[in-house]
């Protein structure tokens, strides 16, 4: 089981790590765009994408690989340990279909 990270805070990567590893995640955090990071995302459970860490085309890549291979996609405006638990246990109820979620009508 595995999520990909888009955005947060780089002196939270540990954290982010620790946090995943807690709930039986193995995590790739992506804090700033690099070329090769929708090659590299892989086939995740989740991506989660901090909303207001991350730049418009790192979110665009994002959206657009998770598209590509239906992976859902949860977002938070926060970065913070809070935030990031409470969308790693939403992870477990995302479904796949976010026209049914009621998580991301918010």
């Amino acid at each position: 089981m595995s999520i990909v990270v888009i955005g947060g805070n780089e002196r939270m990567e540990s954290c982010y790590k620790s946090i995943a590893k807690s709930f039986g995640y193995k995590t790739k955090i992506y804090t700033k765009m690099s070329r090769k990071m929708s090659k590299s995302i892989g086939k995740p459970d989740a991506i989660i994408i901090f909303t207001s860490t991350v730049s418009h085309k790192m979110t665009m890549k994002a959206e657009e690989e998770a598209r590509r291979q239906n992976i859902p996609i949860l977002r938070s405006h926060s970065s913070g340990k809070v935030a990031f638990e409470n969308c790693i246990k939403e992870v477990k109820y995302c479904i796949g279909d976010c026209k049914l979620c009621k998580i991301n009508q918010k």
